[in-house]
């Protein structure tokens, strides 16, 4: 009888560390679903604009949310009475490219927001919530460029890794080199020949795309001016520069994403938009 009960007592007593066993691992699982990356959050926080989806929006800080388009009232309360004044059902996200650098995250975004648009968005984190944004929008032009491409198409593969600090520094260089201090002659150095996709709307693949878009400009008086650097954001093989100067003697905020390969400029992408007057100015946090 003795040993009966022992053997009962075993049996129960495996049964119960297995049920807990199997409650453990699922509760873990549990967790590892609801733990996702500060990346998949901003994602679904976009995504949350077409869908009108309530849960992406506690990933923002509800204490702090500090807005830097120009267009939209500072913290929470702005964002939403910014898509309170979408038309409904108007809304398209589809966020193209996405990337993760410490406690930022950037991403370039096919919108339709009060119109097609593409953007370019930044968010900050701290403890695992938004806290800040900046973005640049600019509408989507009817046409591809002279070669084709248009303003989101070509790679969207990560790669690199090991290498975004260094080519964060030979973006930061060549932006600085070339578009704040007008160094022309470094500007063959940074590109592998004539291998240069370019997306910019008005502009050609290549070097010789580029020469002849700035010869243009010239003729018609128009100029481009890149006055200050304010962010060098990175990840792998992907550099987005944020920066502050004039087109057409307009202020502008011009961001611009590039691809490096093998030290190299091997891709661009281009988000320019007007400074808005300060009197128009619907917070008090500045464009940068």
């Amino acid at each position: 009888m003795k040993k009966i009960l022992v053997s009962a007592t075993i049996i129960l007593a495996i049964g119960f560390t297995a049920c807990n066993s199997q409650k453990t691992s699922s509760n873990i699982k549990k967790v590892e679903k609801m733990e996702i990356s500060n990346k998949e959050k901003v994602i679904a926080l976009l995504k949350s604009i077409e869908t009108g989806a309530q849960e992406p929006v506690g990933y923002i800080n509800p204490e702090k949310y500090i807005q830097h388009n120009l267009g939209v009232e500072d913290g929470l309360a702005g964002f939403g009475a910014l898509l309170q004044q979408l038309p409904p059902n108007s809304a398209k996200v589809n966020t193209v490219r996405a990337f993760e650098d410490g406690d930022f995250v950037f991403t370039q975004t096919d919108y339709n927001f009060f119109g097609p648009k593409i953007g370019f968005d930044i968010f900050r984190f701290e403890n695992g919530k938004i806290v800040e944004h900046w973005d640049n929008l600019q509408e989507t032009p009817a046409n591809p460029n002279p070669s084709g491409n248009t303003m989101i198409n070509g790679t969207t593969e990560i790669k690199d890794i090991d290498k975004t600090e260094e080519n964060k520094t030979i973006v930061k260089n060549f932006v600085n080199d070339i578009l704040v201090n007008g160094e022309m002659d470094k500007l063959v150095g940074n590109f592998d020949g004539d291998n240069y996709i370019q997306h910019n709307p008005q502009i050609a693949n290549g070097l010789s795309g580029l020469g002849k878009a700035l010869e243009y400009m010239a003729s018609q008086g128009i100029t481009m001016k890149y006055d200050k650097v304010h962010k060098v954001l990175g990840e792998g093989n992907f550099v987005l520069t944020v920066s502050e100067g004039s087109f057409a003697d307009t202020a502008t905020s011009f961001y611009d994403l590039f691809r490096v390969e093998n030290g190299k400029i091997a891709e661009h992408w281009d988000v320019l938009e007007t400074i808005a007057p300060k009197a128009e100015w619907k917070n008090n946090n500045g464009k940068f």
